[in-house]
Formats: C-alpha cells, sequence, structure tokens
C-alpha cells in the first residue's frame, strides 16, 4: 500500500485532548509515585493506538500521536537535549496566559547544547509509524522556542551567556542532528512548532524584548536562519511544516498582532516547506501578509478552524474565508488545518472529546468541498 505525501489538503498541528485514563496514571506516577514507568507507558500506548484510530477514521490523511507522552508541547523535547534543566520554583506562576497561568516550570541552559542519539521521541516517533497506515508525524519545538523561553539569567554556561549568537549556531547544530534523527528513523514529515515569530509580532512583546536590549527584528532574521540552517541539505523525501500562533493553554492565548513583521522571514528564509497559520481570530489580523508566499510548490494551512471553543465553524463561512485568501496568495498553494492544537499541555483546551472529533471530521469536510481531496 502507497502512503500519499505531504502536502496535504486537511492536516492537523498535532496535540489531541489526553484521556481520563493517561490523566490519571500520570498521576499515579508523577505524583503519587504509584506505578512504573513502563505502566505509564502501557497506558500512554493504548491511548495513542485510540488517537490514531480517530484521525485515520475521520479521513485524514496524516496522524500524530497526540503528544499524548507528553506534559507540554515544548519543555518535554528540550527537557532531554543535551545542556537543558527544568526548574520548578517557588513563585505564583509559570507563563501569564489571558486567564490561565502555567505551572512555575522554567528552563535553563547549564551547558553546551546538543542533540543526543538516543532522544526519547524518536522512539515517540517510531511508535506512530509502526501503528497507521497513512503518513506518520511529529511534531517538535522549533529552536527559537530554545533561546525564546529561557530568560538571559538562566543561561549559566558562560559561552552562551556573553554571546547569544554562539548559542544560535549551536542550536541550529543539534536541530540538524534532530532531523538527521527523525529522518533516520522513518519520518518523512516533521513538524515544527516555531511561534516566537508569531509573539514577536505582538507590539507588547516586541517592547518586551527591547527592554531587554534584543531588537525583535533582528531576532526574526536570526530564528528564521536557524530554521534554515537547521534544516538545509535535508533529503529531498523530506518535508518540514511550520506551525505559528499566539499561545494555546486552557484555551487562552497570550500574544496578538498580525503577521506583518515576520512573513517575509518567515515564507522567504527559513527554508520551510509547509506553514501552519493560526488565523481563528482578529488578533492574528488580516490575510494581507500571505502575498508574501512564493509561488511554487510551498504550502500555506490558514488555521480558520478555532481549537478554543468546541462550536463548529460553519462551511458557509470557512469557504468565504478562502475566498478572501485567494486574494493573497494561490488557493491552489494551501490546505486546512485548525489554528492550533486541542492540548498543547496535558490540562487540554476547555472542549470535549465531540468538540474535537466534530474539529477534525469539518478540516476533512472542508478540504473535500474545496479541493475535491484531502
Amino acid at each position: 500500500m502507497t502512503i500519499a505525501r505531504p502536502p496535504f489538503r486537511a492536516d492537523h498541528v498535532g496535540s489531541l485532548l489526553r484521556n481520563a485514563a493517561v490523566k490519571e496514571a500520570r498521576h499515579r506516577f508523577h505524583d503519587e509515585k504509584a506505578i512504573s514507568r513502563e505502566d505509564l507507558a502501557e497506558v500512554e500506548d493504548a491511548a495513542i493506538r485510540e488517537a490514531i484510530k480517530l484521525q485515520q477514521d475521520v479521513g485524514l490523511p496524516v496522524v500524530t500521536d497526540g503528544e499524548i507522552r507528553r506534559s507540554f508541547w515544548h519543555y518535554d523535547f528540550m527537557a532531554e537535549l543535551d545542556g537543558f534543566k527544568f526548574v520548578e520554583r517557588d513563585v505564583a506562576t509559570g507563563h501569564n496566559f489571558k486567564g490561565a497561568n502555567t505551572r512555575p516550570i522554567f528552563p535553563t541552559i547549564t551547558g553546551p547544547v546538543d542533540f543526543p542519539a538516543d532522544h526519547p521521541m524518536l522512539e515517540h516517533f517510531k511508535f506512530v509509524a509502526a501503528n497507521t497506515s497513512v503518513m506518520p508525524k511529529i511534531s517538535i519545538p522549533g529552536p527559537s522556542c530554545c533561546h525564546f523561553r529561557v530568560a538571559k539569567d538562566d543561561i549559566t554556561h558562560k559561552p552562551y551567556h556573553d554571546d547569544v549568537e554562539l548559542l544560535f549556531a549551536d542550536l541550529a547544530k543539534a536541530y540538524k542532528k534532530a532531523v538527521k534523527g527523525f529522518y533516520d528513523a522513518g519520518c518523512r514529515y516533521l513538524q515544527m512548532d516555531d511561534i516566537f515569530f508569531a509573539y514577536l509580532c505582538d507590539p507588547k512583546i516586541r517592547a518586551e524584548k527591547q527592554a531587554q536590549g534584543l531588537d525583535p527584528d533582528w531576532l526574526i532574521e536570526q530564528y528564521a536562519k536557524m530554521m534554515h540552517d537547521a534544516i538545509d541539505g535535508r533529503p529531498d523525501d523530506m518535508v518540514i511544516g511550520m506551525h505559528m500562533c499566539r499561545g494555546n493553554f486552557k484555551s487562552t492565548w497570550i500574544a496578538e498582532g498580525a503577521y506583518d513583521p515576520a512573513a517575509d522571514a518567515v515564507f522567504n528564509k527559513t527554508g520551510v516547506d509547509i506553514y501552519f497559520m493560526e488565523y481563528d481570530t482578529e488578533r492574528a489580523g488580516g490575510l494581507d501578509p500571505l502575498r508574501l508566499l512564493p509561488k511554487g510548490n510551498k504550502r500555506v494551512m490558514p488555521g480558520f478552524i478555532t481549537t478554543k471553543t468546541g462550536e463548529p465553524e460553519s462551511l458557509d463561512s470557512l469557504r468565504r474565508k478562502f475566498d478572501e485568501a485567494g486574494k493573497f496568495a494561490d488557493i491552489e498553494q494551501m490546505g486546512i488545518a485548525p489554528q492550533c492544537g486541542f492540548s498543547s499541555t496535558e490540562e487540554g483546551n476547555a472542549i470535549t472529546v465531540d468538540d474535537q472529533k466534530r474539529k477534525l471530521e469539518l478540516v476533512v469536510k472542508t478540504a473535500e468541498a474545496i479541493w475535491g481531496s484531502v
């Protein structure tokens, strides 16, 4: 059986709601120390098989593990990189979203950054590939996350503390190893969630970076270069996607602002093949930045379908939005995906399992209605 290759017309960002069994098992493992890691993995394996079946049953041509083994969409990957150490601090909250706050867990960089050959997410990908009949995909945080999410005072490795460009160069090298590692594991569709391009379009966040002595426009260029250098030279049969949003935690958000400051770097300087772009509210700005998508084989997936609320969008409204998007970029270079994942952290968004299924079904239905295929 031949597996269809990306880009697809119907896709999704990656994370899915955790079921009750996974939440209970994770609590018993992490908090109560009452079960073994093997017992936890067995529960996660069963939930991932269910998640894969859900994705296939709704007609998606691509599946992920729903990030079900993770606590955070980004920290679990970063914690297994050489040079990173995570600390939990006696403070009220971690990152402040509009209406909710994450746990007070913070990344630090204590030594040279590298991608280890035994990174556990290589095996996570292999499990998905072994349990699906369609294209398996894994999403990992993009290299910018490893800088943006670490406060300068938490970079205790002196060479990086004194020279941020050295950190950028080493991150690019580490991610290049990651790309090769996933390819060697059989991955032909790798997605990097590089949401901080969108964060750096928010006037408030831009001002914060300036106060830290960092030019936000320079950061955008550096982040684009990191991504480019990490994926440059990859095998021709490996497709790279990139997701951008403005925060997704318990259906809340952090940033707002149109893509304009980052659009040229994102579309023309990263080397990425497929762009998943949040577009479910006015916080994302207008569609005009899509005009910078170069003509050719690149694909943009406007996230007109929200994962933050359960109310389904109408097919007619989605058609109208694609009609509008078509004024700025070729509709043949587009597909449809939700605006973000359904569970960027293990807590999940404020929606139900049935809501999630209906949203995924809508992705497939929309693709079939507009392009005649998924």
